[in-house]
């Protein structure tokens, strides 16, 4: 029987309220203050036994429960809508006297009026806007163009420091603004998880920030860690807030909002100054990026006083930091090799502080760079690190450069197996083609098999790969599914970390697990060169199995979908080798899925070729492309004569629109396209 009546389900309901109030209690005092008054357990356990009666009592589950922090619904389309009031640019500038000189003028265009200016941080993220009615959280809104944004609701609920229900004393409709930022910790973790899983690393908070918010899956965008951070409090006619900003922010603070701590009152230049000066150095110190000083006049009815150019308000600028640049002696280079051979030139630096960290490595790129920027032997080099994390190369100082030095040689042959190196014509980087017998190569590709867009064999990290494939056990992806439990007892130099019996018994499991991995995805396992994961779904739909996947001529292969010529003939390449197609046979044999799934369909658009364009309601784009298949229709990437229809979404593209007019291709909607399999 339930805890509760089935009948009454009123005790079911003030249960509900009362953990959805502690877990909001718990996560306000965790985000905003710092403190943890709870184990993660115990969050945890009070978590799930939310979402258990939140499955089990639907319509008692409220649309702001703490569980909409965890995310999962999927928004196939971001809706445009209009800001109420336009989300201006601020003026930026680089010069202290352009700060003097926008002193000097609000002054005199606010002749002898009383007021003080608010000095705050410039956050380094993405401009949204909240609109709370009554106290609850009704919409998030990104910037867009200022005047037209993309909701984001269901994204930005799962953003731990944007408040779903307000505290205390709020007016009825109102709209909170703030930027959207990643702090560094989980900025870094996520980044090292891309690489471990085969996926490039983003370049820096702010673009990570940026396509976290535009996830289709909230669950996702839950897991990025994201932070936000008010900035400005609006309201329509008729709702009046405090009178100036300063204070409207302090109030957002006791509603509920992440407001900064470091928001300042100056009554002159002097002191806008030196709250410059002074972030300027400390600015390193911070979790997250901010690039400048916003400075506002803080009373809030001379705004309309000073009113507005045509881009941003007279009442406020920013002022944006340099990005911090520092020369430091080039000490070597060491040229790292990575799954599928491309070698990196890295930089070994004179360490040096810069941005907050120190500085002892910076990527050379490829050969192509190091001759752009002239790099010598004994070279001092400019290093810049603004908004990004990771510390660029953007120069050599000529002045600190020695007479006679000489133009760095790029390598020839593989640092790690003494290969020689190759390079395609049309390509920037050098690569080790002996990708069967390169260390690095070798651990690189096992990892890209166990990661969890592959096998998701979640037992097997770096440590104890490199661990099996020191002990001979592991030479290729194959060598996982041969593996016994007596040859992993024991294993491991030390003692006391060597693998147990638990241990054992746990990575042989999600092994066999893994043999349950779709086709598609072990496609994209075996870590052919230039097969990412979508482009291992397109191999997978069009081939339908390993054995015509292997056996494809290059030309066929060159007609799938977003493959093209250079990817096809790697695969080709690939299978060529009598080695490779050995590893395949044997992981067939050890029951890996080499087929795709069959789903039951028809034959109502056999004959039809459709090309999909646009974002749909109903279905995601690869949804619907597998639906067409699944009904015996071809998808097409591009419009041709042979192309029957083309099926638009909302945001299609011009281009596919203006040639479908021009070679009398049907356009057919969504709705169309349900009559049709109907």
């Amino acid at each position: 029987m339930d805890l509760f009546s089935a009948i009454d389900t009123e005790p079911v309901r003030k249960h509900m309220e009362e953990l959805a109030t502690e877990l909001d209690r718990l996560n306000h005092e965790y985000y905003m203050n710092d403190r943890s008054l709870v184990s993660d357990e115990e969050f945890d356990r009070m978590m799930r036994e939310l979402q258990d009666l939140e499955r089990q009592y639907p319509e008692l589950a409220s649309p702001l429960s703490p569980t909409k922090r965890v995310g999962g619904e999927v928004n196939k389309s971001f809706r445009q809508v209009a800001h109420r009031l336009p989300m201006l640019s601020l003026g930026n500038t680089y010069s202290i006297e352009e700060i003097e000189e926008f002193e000097a003028r609000t002054r005199k265009l606010l002749d002898g009026e009383q007021f003080t200016y608010t000095c705050e941080l410039k956050y380094d993220g993405v401009a949204i806007g909240l609109t709370y009615r009554h106290g609850l959280l009704v919409q998030a809104v990104t910037r867009g163009n200022g005047s037209v944004g993309d909701d984001i609701t269901t994204n930005a609920k799962t953003i731990p420091t944007i408040p779903l229900r307000l505290h205390g004393d709020f007016p009825d409709d109102f709209e909170a603004r703030g930027e959207v930022v990643y702090p560094f910790d989980a900025f870094e973790a996520m980044n090292r998880q891309r690489e471990a899983d085969g996926y490039e690393p983003f370049a820096n908070p702010r673009n990570a920030a940026s396509g976290s918010l535009k996830l289709q899956d909230s669950a996702e965008c839950a897991k990025r860690k994201l932070m936000f951070c008010m900035y400005f409090m609006m309201a329509p006619d008729g709702v009046e807030l405090k009178p100036t900003h300063f204070g409207r922010l302090e109030w957002a603070r006791q509603m509920g909002f992440k407001v900064q701590p470091y928001i300042k009152e100056c009554k002159d230049i002097d002191e806008i100054k030196a709250f410059i000066d002074y972030w300027d150095q400390a600015r390193w110190e911070l979790p997250y990026g901010i690039d400048g000083i916003v400075i506002k006049v803080n009373q809030t009815a001379l705004w309309d006083k000073l009113g507005l150019t045509a881009k941003s308000p007279r009442w406020a600028i920013a002022y944006k930091f340099k990005a911090e640049r520092v020369s430091t002696p080039l000490e070597s280079i060491s040229y790292q090799v990575g799954r599928t051979g491309v070698i990196t030139p890295v930089a070994n630096l004179s360490p040096v502080w810069l941005g907050g960290t120190t500085v002892r490595r910076a990527t050379l790129v490829n050969a192509d760079f190091i001759a752009k920027m002239g790099i010598c032997k004994g070279d001092n080099l400019l290093i810049e690190k603004g908004g990004e994390i990771i510390p660029k190369v953007v120069g050599v100082d000529m002045e600190k450069r020695v007479e006679g030095a000489m133009p760095i040689q790029y390598i020839t042959r593989c640092p790690e197996c003494g290969t020689e190196l190759v390079r395609i014509e049309g390509e920037a980087g050098h690569y080790c083609p002996n990708s069967d017998g390169c260390h690095p190569q070798i651990i690189g590709r096992l990892e890209h098999f166990v990661s969890r867009k592959a096998m998701a064999i979640d037992t097997l990290g770096p440590e104890r790969l490199e661990l099996l494939y020191g002990a001979g056990l592991v030479r290729n992806v194959a060598d996982i599914y041969d593996l016994r439990r007596e040859q992993l007892i024991g294993l491991g130099a030390d003692a006391a970390a060597s693998i147990q019996d638990k241990g054992a018994d746990n990575m042989l499991a999600a092994i066999e697990a893994s043999k349950q991995v779709p086709f598609e995805r072990v496609v994209y396992a075996l870590g052919i060169r230039y097969v990412g994961e979508v482009g291992a779904k397109k191999l997978a739909r069009y081939f339908k199995n390993i054995d015509a996947l292997m056996n494809a001529p290059e030309e066929e292969l060159a007609q799938v979908e977003d493959v093209g010529e250079v990817t096809a003939h790697a695969i080709s390449e690939w299978f060529a080798k009598a080695e490779h197609r050995t590893v395949v046979e044997r992981l067939r044999s050890a029951g890996l899925q080499m087929e795709a799934t069959v789903h039951q369909g028809d034959d109502k658009l056999a004959g039809l070729t459709i090309v999909v364009s646009g974002v749909f309601d109903r279905f995601s784009r690869d949804e619907i492309k597998a639906d067409i298949e699944k009904h015996g229709g071809k998808v097409s990437g591009s419009i041709s004569g042979k192309t029957n229809y083309l099926l638009a979404g909302d945001k299609m593209g011009p281009e596919k629109l203006k040639k479908a007019e021009k070679l009398g291709v049907k356009i057919i909607s969504e709705e169309d396209y349900l009559k049709m399999v109907e």
